[in-house]
């Protein structure tokens, strides 16, 4: 069985998960709030967002925020994007896709939920092109002029694709013809594109695509030459002979990236309303400390018992090497060590069409998170 992106994210979803309680000691002069429940200054926060490894122990207890409770909720991000964008908003901490805040920040002018620099999911996407094999696409530059479908084109996942296309390749967006599917095959995966995964830029022509039928489907009947999408196609995950990736090295090629850029792409926030945070101002670095020690729990744990506990033979030369690439903490929280990256997201946003204008970094986070730094491990 080939494991993909997708048989992951199933994974994750289909974890168990429990109800927890957080902590973390701070001032409390604060006034009651909504979420304050009978027991006095104990607070109960609903949590939305995937049950990641750097997330579980926060999930399940292992990990505690001082005087609250917590009830945690598994949800897909476009299900956690509609509920604060377009639902009933009434979750106090989620998970929620980078770009679709930045797009309803912009465009939109939300602020019922502000971001703290938490980042529960970042990947590198050079591995999420998928291409025809015969339509001689060798390199990106092949990708000009060629028809190319996605489920969500405003989605975190395309903006970063678009933008490391141009600024490395000199690939423009308006290079390519677009053609938007009117159906997602991992829609139980991600719950499929929100409002703002579906922006569309008005100097580019995008056509939508055949009623009914699915990215995957589209790439599999050559409908479309290539296909951009976060989660690997199902025509690629059952091995389609004329599907394949891009860059059949994405190793390397991310590397190599990384190398040259230092960017480490965000996929993922997390945003806590912000009149609970009005009310309960200590909840900003509470709330950062105690998704700082789920990350290094599960980074312990992996470096430590991973090679036994995880179903791969090589995981420890993996490991070797991503610290010796990325450093110790290669997954950083806070606004410092990510600026760069966040600065690239926000540009591009604007480059291609999509915001209205670039953000800076203090409009989209918290003022009080803007100087979180995480506690090194000993």
């Amino acid at each position: 069985m080939k494991i993909t992106r997708r048989t992951a994210l199933g994974a994750i979803l289909a974890a168990p998960i429990g109800i927890a309680g957080l902590s973390y000691a701070q001032d409390r002069s604060s006034t009651e709030g909504e979420v304050e429940s009978s027991q006095g200054n104990t607070l109960t926060l609903s949590v939305a967002g995937y049950q990641y490894d750097r997330v579980a122990a926060l999930a399940d207890g292992r990990v505690k925020v001082d005087d609250c409770n917590l009830n945690f909720t598994k949800d897909t991000i476009g299900n956690l994007n509609t509920h604060i964008f377009s639902g009933p908003g009434t979750r106090d901490v989620t998970e929620v896709g980078l770009h679709p805040y930045i797009l309803a920040y912009a465009n939109d002018d939300f602020r019922d939920y502000t971001l703290l620099p938490i980042f529960p999911l970042r990947v590198f996407r050079h591995k999420s092109i998928f291409i025809r094999t015969d339509r001689g696409i060798a390199r990106p530059e092949d990708l000009r002029g060629k028809k190319v479908a996605t489920p969500g084109y405003s989605s975190t996942s395309l903006t970063w694709i678009r933008g490391i296309l141009e600024d490395e390749y000199g690939v423009k967006p308006t290079d390519v013809e677009w053609y938007v599917s009117s159906a997602d095959s991992s829609v139980k995966d991600t719950g499929g594109p929100s409002k703002f995964e579906n922006v569309l830029p008005k100097n580019l022509k995008v056509e939508q695509g055949p009623a009914g039928k699915n990215e995957s489907d589209m790439l599999a009947d050559g409908d479309v030459d290539a296909l951009f999408h976060a989660m690997e196609p199902k025509c690629y995950v059952e091995g389609h002979p004329k599907v394949a990736r891009l860059f059949q090295d994405f190793r390397t090629t991310e590397h190599s990236y990384y190398q040259k850029t230092g960017i480490f792409p965000i996929m993922h926030a997390v945003a806590i309303r912000k009149k609970l945070l009005q009310t309960h101002p200590w909840l900003s670095s509470a709330l950062f400390k105690a998704y700082a020690q789920a990350k290094a729990t599960a980074i312990r744990e992996l470096t430590t018992l991973g090679w036994a506990n995880i179903s791969m033979p090589w995981l420890a030369k993996e490991i070797e090497e991503t610290h010796s690439l990325m450093g110790k903490n290669y997954w950083p929280y806070g606004i410092k060590p990510n600026r760069k990256t966040i600065e690239a997201l926000c540009r591009y946003s604007h480059q291609q069409g999509l915001a209205s204008r670039t953000l800076k970094i203090d409009e989209l986070f918290h003022a009080s998170s803007l100087v979180f730094v995480e506690k090194e491990e000993a």
